[in-house]
């Protein structure tokens, strides 16, 4: 059984990315970054699988498909 996947919050993003929030919020408009998920009213936040294949590989990025779901 696959363990659930963590939402992370800005700041983790930051430390795992190296990225500015200027450039996150840039690169999200852009498509090549994962967009963020809303868990709240006034929260925010990122599948954590998403930033880790995003780390993995920035250049390629994209959301995954559905049908790349059981890869």
């Amino acid at each position: 059984m696959l363990a659930p996947d963590r939402i992370v919050r800005m700041k983790t993003v930051l430390a795992r990315t190296g990225l500015s929030r200027s450039t996150i919020y840039r690169k999200i408009a852009e498509g090549t970054f994962p967009p963020r998920i809303k868990i709240s009213i006034n929260g925010a936040g990122w599948k954590e699988s998403d930033i880790d294949r995003w780390i993995e590989d920035p250049v390629s990025w994209g959301p995954r498909r559905e049908y790349d779901e059981g890869r």
